[in-house]
């Protein structure tokens, strides 16, 4: 992992010459914690986004929650969320999943109206999210769309986290040959692995502070304070 890290810290560098928009280039600049970085000096914030589907290429991103925190705190004072108007419309499938209705919209900002806050509150820091395939794919395109460029950053997912317990591995073969169902990875399964208390999903402040919770757990029980960041980053 330490091989990524570096790789991210010298994309970072490149990016932050190289990009036009201001606000990203201030975000590149802000750089990464270094390699070693001790799990317990960390500051993450855990990031997560209601979308109108799951096509990120042409979907939106509806609402964004996130949290600091870290090893040891939730820093639930200091959380953010907002609702943002799309530009393609609430599906009848979507509406259920999430509950954010087509009024609850109609005064919400478009994403590029709050991107240096959303940006400020993310750079140099470490991103934790459950399934990056999400906020970090979504975020690119979204951001791409607006300012004809987009972003990237590393993350810590805590998907892959249980991944590596429960879907890979000789234990995970050998339950497929039997024919047993494989353990479930989404979030709220995860959490109850760990003895964390059920919370109601699909609403972006709620899964992000589900998803720090999650995290401190995981490395309660597998990692330790000294254990570097680049244990853990994707």
């Amino acid at each position: 992992m330490a091989d990524t890290m570096e790789r991210w810290a010298v994309q970072y560098q490149k990016l932050a010459l190289n990009v036009r928009d201001e606000r990203l280039r201030r975000f590149y600049q802000q750089g990464l914690p270094g390699v070693e970085t001790p799990l317990t000096d960390v500051s993450f914030v855990a990031l997560d986004f209601e979308t109108t589907g799951l096509d990120a290429e042409h979907d939106e991103i509806i609402s964004i929650g996130l949290v600091p925190f870290d090893l040891n705190r939730i820093r639930l004072r200091d959380s953010r969320y907002w609702l943002l108007k799309p530009r393609r419309e609430l599906t009848e499938t979507s509406v259920p999943f999430h509950g954010i209705t087509h009024s609850q919209l109609n005064d919400a900002p478009d994403l590029n109206q709050i991107l240096d806050e959303v940006l400020d509150e993310i750079a140099g820091k470490i991103v934790v999210v459950h399934y990056r395939y999400i906020e970090r794919e979504f975020f690119d395109a979204a951001v791409k769309r607006r300012l004809g460029e987009g972003i990237c950053f590393p993350v810590v997912d805590t998907m892959e986290q249980e991944a590596m317990l429960y879907r890979r591995g000789i234990v995970s073969r050998v339950k497929r040959l039997a024919g047993l169902k494989p353990e479930s990875i989404r979030l709220g399964d995860s959490r109850l692995r760990y003895n964390l208390p059920h919370y109601g999903q699909h609403h972006a402040l709620t899964d992000a502070v589900a998803t720090a919770e999650l995290l401190q757990a995981q490395i309660r029980h597998r990692y330790s304070e000294t254990t570097p960041i680049s244990d853990l980053w994707i």
